[in-house]
């Protein structure tokens, strides 16, 4: 499989790739991504000359890889028989910065992403590949199947956004009565999903992929899901270490969490 079989959606799978392999070579203090640094040689010529992006851009993503490394690390120290299931999860080298030799992982993406990623990361010990449509059930079944009793922590990374509200809904809904269930997830608010339309996709050369899901207050979508209790709601550039970066850069990420743009959400799901 190539490149230009992905869609519009699966094509911005590079975008938080390109992120972590940026701040690892200028920020490692924000994310050294070892894993991801190894892939640069062998992503499409067009994709790594690429230099629309901003600073800004490139650690956005890298942050958000941050910020969901420390909730798997704290889920992980909180629940240590529990297992990890990644929606949507592209070419996300996660499990190599996280793995601690005995967790089992599972990633899920549509079978011709998954395909692609095969080919880039091929299944690692303890990490399962699923392909599916992350909004049925199939998924599920299977890491049930495997692991009945186990805590699961589901993340999303940089993958909600492009789905509606409803089909949101519907999914976390799908998880409830299904045991001890986190799910872990970023989101922009309303503000936040703006700026992305008008500016942000067209930075990273992505103008084409439609957003709209967006999360004002994480108590309020709680609540309209139902069954769910808030564990978390942070601001998006809290923890990160933002020394040396440029003035731009520093009074984004500022303006991002003063106005609460960009953050991480995570919600425990009625078992």
């Amino acid at each position: 499989m190539v490149e230009k079989e992905l869609g519009v959606i699966e094509d911005t799978l590079f975008v938080p790739l390109l992120g972590r392999i940026y701040a690892s070579e200028n920020f490692p203090s924000i994310l050294y991504d070892k894993k991801a640094l190894g892939l640069k040689s062998r992503l499409p010529q067009h994709i790594t000359s690429n230099d629309t992006q901003t600073q800004y851009t490139y650690l956005a993503s890298a942050s958000r890889s941050a910020d969901m490394d420390r909730r798997i690390a704290d889920f992980l120290q909180r629940k240590p028989d529990g297992v990890i299931v990644e929606l949507g999860v592209g070419l996300e080298t996660t499990y190599y910065r996280m793995d601690n030799g005995h967790t089992h992982w599972y990633g899920v993406d549509l079978p011709h992403v998954i395909a692609y990623r095969r080919n880039l990361l091929p299944e690692p010990p303890r990490e399962t590949y699923i392909g599916c449509d992350a909004f049925q059930t199939d998924w599920l079944n299977e890491v049930r199947k495997n692991y009945p009793d186990a805590p699961l922590l589901i993340t999303a990374s940089g993958f909600f956004y492009y789905f509606e509200e409803s089909q949101i809904l519907s999914l976390i809904r799908m998880l409830r009565g299904h045991g001890d269930i986190e799910l872990l997830f970023d989101a922009v608010n309303k503000s936040g999903m703006t700026m992305m339309r008008r500016k942000y996709m067209k930075t990273i050369g992505h103008a084409d992929a439609k957003m709209f899901f967006y999360v004002n207050s994480a108590k309020e979508f709680a609540a309209k899901v139902g069954g769910v209790s808030v564990i978390a709601e942070e601001p998006f550039y809290r923890d990160i270490d933002k020394t040396g970066l440029g003035f731009v850069t520093k009074i984004s990420m500022w303006i991002a969490d003063w106005c609460g743009m960009v953050k991480i959400v995570q919600l425990q799901i009625e078992s």
